[in-house]
């Protein structure tokens, strides 16, 4: 709670719930260093750290409903981070007045703000992570947990209500989804089919190996923009590093890493667990194959999952062409969980045992394995009917 209001207080200049400055990881995805003060002076709306909040508020949320089912003073804590989430949610993309959303309709995908001190103000349109965060920010509410919750329940009904002006453009909170669920989202179904197109096509995001940090579009075209006669680029680098911004030892702009594809997967499920079946994206982008975000979810934990699995012909990605450990005995089954991974050939990047975050691939393939028993379950129970 206090590092919550800290975040409140402190890093919304506004007051507009669009938040700035705070070390949010992702090093060198920008065109600046987002820690330190900017070369144009003013400063950057920033679509991760708005959105790494509203997720906060979401996992807060859900904590205070839990604690509220023993505890019914915690409903009101509950309302006070369902209504920071709404305020936060709206703010991305409808800012008001002369301001700037995070949401450019354009292209369909969220981007950085550079406010400028003039008051000048542009979407800084770097096709990266930093888009793809504010799919983080949701979370399904259950109809019995509500039913248990009546003052949360009031209360929300309420705001839903008495306050379109703020509800009416988000993810749909007054239809019920699959299994009767309500849908707490920074992105609406639309946001999230445009934001899909492109994290899930080849020429961009999805790599055989999972998402890459920044779009490989930059690859051809990179990111300029000119300050005091000085130019500051962004370009599609899926290895390691080639500045030595934040000491040259660490790279967001186009390698995979493991915490925020992660991430990732379970939004998708989460996204699934309320649109159900009915709601389907291609997958690759282009191919025409047609998918539920389980399944793409799935898929994406697949691919992931391969960085560290032989391949046809006896070689682990992960290994790159370190030969010692792909071919000798005493090596070749030694896994290291790296730092990143190359945002084209799955090689191990950075940190050779950053096992806290790349460790996550045994959820995984626990996730994998618990859905191919699953199948293989109902195909069964599905012949016996049919017998």
């Amino acid at each position: 709670m206090l590092n919550f209001t800290w975040w409140v207080n402190r890093k919304d200049a506004d007051g507009m719930n669009i938040f700035q400055g705070g070390f949010l990881g992702l090093d060198n995805i920008g065109v600046f260093d987002r820690s330190a003060p900017l070369p144009t002076g003013g400063y950057i709306e920033q679509s991760d750290g708005t959105s790494w909040m509203a997720m906060y508020t979401l996992n807060l949320l859900a904590i205070a409903l839990e604690l509220a089912k023993e505890e019914p003073c915690y409903e009101d804590v509950a309302s006070k981070f369902w209504e920071h989430f709404i305020y936060i949610a709206h703010a991305m993309s409808h800012r008001g007045h002369d301001g700037m959303g995070l949401w450019n309709e354009e292209d369909g995908f969220f981007y950085d703000v550079l406010k400028l001190p003039d008051g000048n103000q542009f979407p800084m349109k770097i096709r990266s992570m930093v888009g793809l965060i504010p799919l983080f920010a949701v979370e399904t509410l259950e109809s019995d947990v509500l039913d248990k919750l009546p003052d949360f329940k009031r209360r929300l009904e309420w705001f839903i209500d008495n306050r379109p002006d703020l509800t009416k453009n988000l993810a749909c909170m007054r239809t019920e989804g699959m299994g009767e669920r309500r849908l707490l989202s920074i992105a609406d179904s639309d946001q999230l089919r445009s934001i899909l197109k492109f994290m899930l096509d080849e020429r961009e995001f999805l790599s055989p190996y999972g998402i890459r940090a920044m779009s490989q579009f930059h690859r051809d075209n990179p990111y300029k923009l000119g300050v005091n006669g000085m130019e500051h680029r962004v370009d599609y680098e899926p290895g390691e590093s080639s500045t030595g911004l934040f000491g040259g030892n660490s790279n967001w702009r186009g390698p995979i890493w493991f915490p925020v594809n992660y991430l990732l997967v379970e939004s998708l499920q989460k996204f699934h667990h309320y649109l159900g079946d009915d709601f389907k994206v291609e997958f690759p982008t282009g191919s025409g194959r047609m998918m539920t975000l389980w399944e793409v979810a799935g898929e994406l934990s697949r691919r992931m999952t391969n960085i560290f699995l032989q391949d046809e012909r006896g070689r682990r990605p992960v290994f790159g062409n370190l030969e010692k450990f792909q071919t000798d005995p005493h090596w070749r089954d030694l896994v290291l969980f790296h730092e990143y991974f190359h945002g084209d050939s799955g090689a191990g990047v950075g940190a050779s045992h950053q096992t806290g975050w790349t460790g996550l691939v045994t959820k995984l393939i626990q996730q994998s394995g618990e859905s191919r028993e699953r199948k293989k379950t109902e195909a069964a129970v599905a012949d016996i009917a049919a017998d």
